[in-house]
């Protein structure tokens, strides 16, 4: 369904004959869409009522423009005007990657609106990429080694064109196979055609790029989504302090290539590998590290770890992702 606030027009994905119960909103990462959701909602236990939302420019939502330099906030206002559009009191907020941050930012400024928290392999509350320590201590004022110009640019153009091949490492198809999964899923088309609804630009992604005269060279712009998570836009420091504090559930992949304290998306884990050279010894982003530093400062969260999958667990393992979500549910 389509639903209109005054920010834009979003799309929301429902499930047939689930329109009472518990609201459970779910917000998709990155190069993605709410269809990634599919079998998540129609695997919910009765008593709930599932929902999906595309994010500003991806899947069906308006492609309205990202202003990176307020955060994810452009996304989470985006969710909390839809919260109240559609009446929704006590929400189930799962966000996973991306919507990860952008549900912790929701929560941040209106915990009264949200009844629990799920994060699914969650961006650090400190941004992707730029940061050092369990802290996330910017490396760079300026965030060099974050933003639009940390993206492969073969990858962005062969996501602008559509392309569905594998004939390149670096074509969506090849990525989602490499780095969204660890294990090969069914019904593999689905997801790329959502991740195809990606809108490519300055004001989408990956954003517009900026050059910098220290290593890696590039420092986020102030368009798009990847500079909206560059830590010197995004950076949640005082997430422990609101109330109330609805319990959040974690739940993540133990081998994660996006996501991880070596993620092969940082540059400066990248520089550290040889694969970017002239790396003066930057350290890797500790994502994983951050985000337990948060949470275990916020007070009410569980940490659940499931071996031998990716980025994606919803997708690589979804019996254990509904049964970690169902008791989540449940206990709130």
């Amino acid at each position: 369904m389509k639903i209109t606030t005054p920010r834009l027009t979003q799309h929301v994905l429902t499930a047939e004959g689930r329109d009472t119960g518990e609201p459970v909103l779910f917000v998709h990462g990155n190069v993605s869409s709410a269809a990634f959701w599919r079998d998540s909602m129609a695997a919910l236990p009765e008593g709930y009522r599932p929902l999906a939302v595309d994010l500003r420019g991806f899947g069906e939502t308006d492609p309205e423009p990202v202003d990176a330099t307020r955060g994810l906030r452009d996304y989470s206002d985006d969710v909390l005007e839809l919260i109240g559009e559609l009446g929704l009191d006590g929400v189930h907020l799962v966000g996973w990657s991306l919507g990860g941050g952008v549900v912790l930012q929701a929560l941040r400024d209106r915990p009264a609106a949200v009844k629990s928290v799920t994060l699914v392999n969650p961006i650090s509350p400190y941004g992707f990429g730029g940061t050092e320590g369990t802290e996330g201590r910017l490396t760079h004022t300026d965030g060099t080694g974050s933003g639009a110009g940390a993206a492969n640019p073969d990858f962005v153009a062969r996501l602008k064109a559509g392309d569905m091949s594998d004939e390149s490492p670096t074509s969506p198809r090849s990525v989602f196979r490499s780095a969204y999964v660890k294990n090969a899923v069914t019904d593999e088309d689905f997801y790329l055609r959502s991740m195809l609804t990606t809108r490519v630009g300055e004001a989408h992604y990956p954003g517009d790029g900026a050059a910098s005269g220290t290593w890696p060279h590039v420092a986020p712009g102030k368009h798009g989504v990847l500079n909206a998570a560059a830590p010197v836009h995004f950076r949640l420091d005082d997430l422990h302090e609101i109330d109330p504090k609805p319990p959040i559930l974690w739940i993540r992949g133990a081998d994660d290539l996006i996501v991880s304290d070596t993620s092969l998306f940082d540059l400066a884990h990248l520089g550290a590998l040889g694969v970017v050279p002239g790396s003066p010894g930057t350290p890797a982003q500790p994502m994983v590290a951050q985000t337990r530093t948060v949470l275990e400062r916020y007070g009410p969260y569980r940490e659940a770890v499931i071996e031998d999958c990716g980025h994606s667990p919803h997708l690589e393992h979804p019996a254990e992702f509904r049964r970690l979500l169902a008791e989540h549910l449940r206990e709130t």
